[in-house]
């Protein structure tokens, strides 16, 4: 089976207590993905994954009764790690930085829906994390100062670890900057960027930004406080 059709029959919970909405969303979904079930609660979610666990779930963060993290929050209790993508209107980093942190895998805003879920999704399904890209730098800040307050200086590897140019690099990442964006402030191919942030989330054993951003911040490679 390719990539594509992969996607296409990927199983779809949608978690919506707004009826229009969820419908809406059902009708965008159903342009790239023929298989979706729609709930309208929290708790309603958490009973139809642990009675049939499909491949990904969308769902609104507050909801009538149980919140979409709270359900989350109950799966991973069980053990159950089918991937969630929050799509919600709160535009909040510290609320983005909560539910990466507890075990999203995307966070995306219903201002920014559309094609954007679409991408979140097909992210998600092949392992990746996703932040709509108006909140992601604030984010990866958040979650920094979050894990940073909340744990001690342990080093997660040394400074010498990193080249110059990979301090550089990273430096911007934390900043939100697109590898794009990067290698055009540094004078290098997006492909030499993309290398060397590979070869640094290999050497942090991460597999996001967040993450990546999150350990650097305890390490002291990067400073937490920067602007954007």
């Amino acid at each position: 089976m390719d990539a594509a059709n992969s996607s296409e029959r990927a199983r779809v919970l949608l978690a919506d207590d707004h009826v229009l909405v969820a419908q809406g969303i059902e009708m965008l979904l159903l342009e790239c993905f023929c298989n979706i079930r729609i709930v309208s609660d929290g708790q309603s979610l958490v009973d139809e994954v642990r009675r049939d666990p499909p491949d990904v779930i969308v769902s609104d963060i507050s909801m009538t009764g149980m919140s979409g993290l709270d359900a989350m929050r109950a799966l991973r209790g069980d053990g159950i790690e089918v991937p969630f993508v929050f799509l919600t209107m709160h535009a909040d980093p510290e609320l983005a930085a909560e539910a990466i942190e507890g075990g999203a895998s995307a966070y995306v805003l219903k201002s920014s829906a559309g094609e954007e879920l679409v991408r979140a999704i097909f992210e998600v399904l092949a392992g990746r994390t996703y932040v709509t890209p108006t909140l992601a730098a604030r984010t990866i800040r958040a979650s920094a100062h979050r894990a940073h307050g909340g744990q001690s200086a342990a080093r997660s590897m040394p400074d010498a670890a990193l080249t110059q140019k990979q301090r550089e690099i990273l430096a911007r990442v934390a900043q939100g900057l697109r590898s794009k964006q990067i290698a055009f402030e540094l004078g290098l191919s997006v492909r030499t960027v993309e290398s060397h942030k590979y070869a640094i989330m290999q050497e942090f054993g991460v597999h996001s930004t967040v993450e990546l951003v999150r350990k650097a911040a305890h390490a002291g490679l990067i400073a937490i406080d920067a602007p954007p």
